[in-house]
C-alpha cells in the first residue's frame, strides 16, 4: 500500500496523514468512505452465522425492564421479531468466516497487522444499541446499510452503571452528534465515549433499510498480559528447539536447577529463602537478556490464532515442482496471521529464523499475503519445503493459472 496516496476511505487524507493527525489522537468523520457499498452478508446469512457454535456472537435487548445480554450461539428462533425495537445482534470475527470480510480488513493495513484485530457486524432494529460506552482500542465504525445516530465525547467520568450486563457509562456527556448513512464511517481513538442508536430509514427503492454497522477493531495488549506471556514463552524456549527455515533458532540447553549447598537448618520453614529469591530474580534477568528470544516470544504471541480458529486440510497435496517451475502462485489463508522482524518469520504462533533471499521472499508473502508465480520461482528448496508444510497445515494454498495473477 502506498501510504502517501490519498484515500476516499480516509476523507481524502493519505494513510500517513491520518496516522499522524488522527490515530490515537482525535476522531475523524468520513462521508462516503466506500461509496455504493453493498453489504456482503444479508440479514438471514448473518443470523445463520450467529447460530454457529464456533462463531462468537451476542444478542442484546433493551426494554422497559432494562438490558439483557445472551452469548451465542444464537439460534434463529431466539432472535426477537424484526418489528420489536431496541435489540442488537453482534457477530464477532466475521473476517474469519467470510472472504469478503477479510478483503474489507485489507483496506486498513496501513496500520500494522500486529494491531489489526477483526471485523464485527452489528445488526440493530430502530432504537437498538449497546448503550453509551468506551473501548480500550481504536475502532472504525463503518455504516454498511441503514442509519445510525452516534453521540461521542471525551469522557472524564468513567463510572459504569451497576447491575447491568454491559459496561454502560453512568454519566455520559456527549460533545458531538452525527447521523451515519450507508457508506459513511467514523473513526474513534481509544477511550473516546460513544453511543450509537439505530434509526429507521428508507432506501431509494422506498423500502425500509436495515441498520448494519461494521466495526473494524484493533488489538491493544495490556502491559501485564504481555509481560506474563513473554515470561511464559521465554521459559519454554529453554526446553524446546523449534523448527527453522535455515538453522535452529535456539539450541537445547540443560536446565539450570536451583542448588543451595550452604542452606543452614531453619527454625522458620515457611520463610522464603533469600537465596531462592535471588535465583528467581537472576532467572528472569537472564531470560530477558536474549534479544532473539524476546523477539520470538513477541512474534509468536502476536501471530497466535484465536482459540476459535481452525484450519481445514487442503483438497490437494503440495506440488513443489509446479511451484518451483512457476506454474502456480500461493496465497495465505484468511485465518493465517503472518509477521516478521529483521531475523525471523512468524506464522500462526510459530517462529523461523530466516536470512537472505528467502527472508525477503517470506517478508513479501507476509506483506502481500500472496506470492505470484514469478516470485515463487525464486524460492530455495528449503523455502519451498517449508511452504509445503504450511500448505499441508491449511495455512496457505496453491493458486493455479485460472485464478492466479503473475
Amino acid at each position: 500500500m502506498d501510504v502517501n496516496q490519498p484515500l476516499a476511505l480516509l476523507a481524502g487524507l493519505t494513510p500517513a496523514q491520518f496516522m499522524r493527525r488522527h490515530w490515537q489522537k482525535k476522531p475523524l468523520l468520513v462521508r462516503q468512505a466506500i461509496p455504493g457499498f453493498v453489504p456482503f452478508l444479508s440479514r438471514p446469512a448473518l443470523f445463520k452465522l450467529a447460530a454457529q457454535e464456533q462463531v462468537e456472537s451476542r444478542l442484546i435487548v433493551q426494554n422497559a425492564k432494562g438490558w439483557t445480554m445472551k452469548h451465542g450461539p444464537v439460534p434463529p428462533k431466539t432472535v426477537p421479531p424484526l418489528s420489536q425495537e431496541g435489540w442488537t445482534l453482534l457477530v464477532q470475527g466475521v473476517d474469519l468466516h467470510e472472504a469478503a470480510g477479510h478483503e474489507l480488513l485489507q483496506q486498513f493495513r496501513f496500520v500494522p497487522d500486529a494491531r489489526l484485530d477483526d471485523l464485527m457486524i452489528s445488526f440493530a432494529t430502530p432504537g437498538g444499541g449497546v448503550g453509551p460506552h468506551f473501548d480500550s482500542y481504536d475502532v472504525f465504525l463503518f455504516q454498511a446499510s441503514g442509519r445510525r445516530r452516534w453521540k461521542i465525547g471525551r469522557q472524564k467520568d468513567f463510572t459504569l452503571q451497576e447491575d447491568v450486563p454491559l459496561k454502560i457509562l453512568q454519566n455520559f456527556e456527549p460533545e458531538e452528534e452525527f447521523v451515519l448513512e450507508a457508506g459513511d464511517m467514523l473513526y474513534l481513538p481509544p477511550r473516546y465515549a460513544h453511543d450509537g442508536i439505530a434509526e429507521a430509514g428508507v432506501g431509494p427503492d422506498g423500502k425500509a433499510t436495515e441498520c448494519m454497522t461494521y466495526s473494524i477493531g484493533f488489538r491493544t495488549p495490556g502491559q501485564k498480559e504481555l509481560a506474563a506471556e513473554m515470561l511464559h514463552r521465554l521459559a519454554e524456549f529453554s526446553e524446546e528447539a523449534p523448527e527453522s527455515c535455515e538453522a535452529e533458532l535456539r539450541a537445547v540447553r540443560s536446565p539450570r536447577l536451583y542448588r543451595d549447598p550452604t542452606q543452614p537448618a531453619t527454625a522458620t520453614p515457611a520463610a522464603l529463602p533469600e537465596c531462592l529469591v535471588s535465583f528467581a530474580r537472576q532467572a528472569v534477568q537472564e531470560a530477558l537478556k536474549d534479544p532473539l528470544a524476546m523477539a520470538c516470544a513477541l512474534g509468536e504471541y502476536m501471530t497466535e490464532p484465536k482459540p476459535s480458529v481452525w484450519f481445514d486440510e487442503p483438497d490437494q497435496e503440495w506440488d513443489g515442482a509446479a511451484a518451483k517451475a512457476g506454474h502456480c502462485a500461493i496465497a495465505l489463508n484468511a485465518r493465517t496471521r503472518m509477521m516478521y522482524d529483521s531475523d525471523h518469520i512468524f506464522i500462526n504462533g510459530e517462529s523461523y529464523r530466516a536470512k537472505g533471499a528467502d527472508a525477503s521472499l517470506m517478508q513479501r508473502l507476509a506483506d502481500q499475503r500472496q506470492l505470484s508465480a514469478s516470485e515463487l520461482r525464486k524460492a530455495s528448496k528449503a523455502a519451498l519445503a517449508l511452504l509445503g508444510d504450511w500448505q499441508e497445515a491449511g495455512w496457505l494454498e496453491q493458486v493455479w493459472p485460472e485464478s492466479a495473477t503473475d
